[in-house]
């Protein structure tokens, strides 16, 4: 929920500030902003709650700390690939990859129960992802209209 609020309030501000600027609405800009300041924000939580996101993570797959390291950076870097002119199509795409992939590690970890802000098995369980496989096909749709076809 979180990082839809943040990805909405950018979203907004942003359309807001670049009316006043420029004197029109930039929604592909504003779009590209909002994202990435949400990817800056959900990879704040990678380094912050590495346990947690740790234990997203299926048995079978090593180096589960550094998966975690990786995608938060991951994050980070998408977040600016997405400003550079001859970049930004081919992150959006790799975004959108990289959306799908991550999506198995929240169904199991609602599947598991887990809260990876306190790295524990006291989380929302199956019922959030009535809310995150829809979040995340919008994540998925917000990236292709603002960055790919805007």
């Amino acid at each position: 929920m979180k990082p839809l609020i943040v990805l909405l309030s950018v979203f907004a501000i942003s359309l807001i500030t670049t009316k006043i600027i420029r004197g029109n609405f930039e929604f592909a800009l504003s779009g590209r902003i909002a994202m990435s300041v949400m990817l800056v924000f959900t990879a704040v939580a990678h380094f912050a709650f590495t346990k947690g996101m740790s234990m997203m993570l299926p048995g079978f797959i090593p180096y589960k700390t550094g998966v975690v390291y990786l995608t938060g950076i991951i994050e980070i870097t998408a977040a600016m690939g997405l400003f550079i002119p001859n970049a930004r199509i081919v992150t959006a795409w790799l975004l959108i990859i990289f959306f799908i992939l991550i999506l198995p590690a929240n169904i199991y970890a609602a599947m598991k129960h887990i809260d990876y802000q306190n790295g524990t098995f006291d989380g929302n369980g199956l019922t959030y992802l009535w809310f995150r496989v829809p979040l995340q096909v919008f994540f998925i749709a917000w990236t292709y209209s603002f960055a790919i076809k805007g």
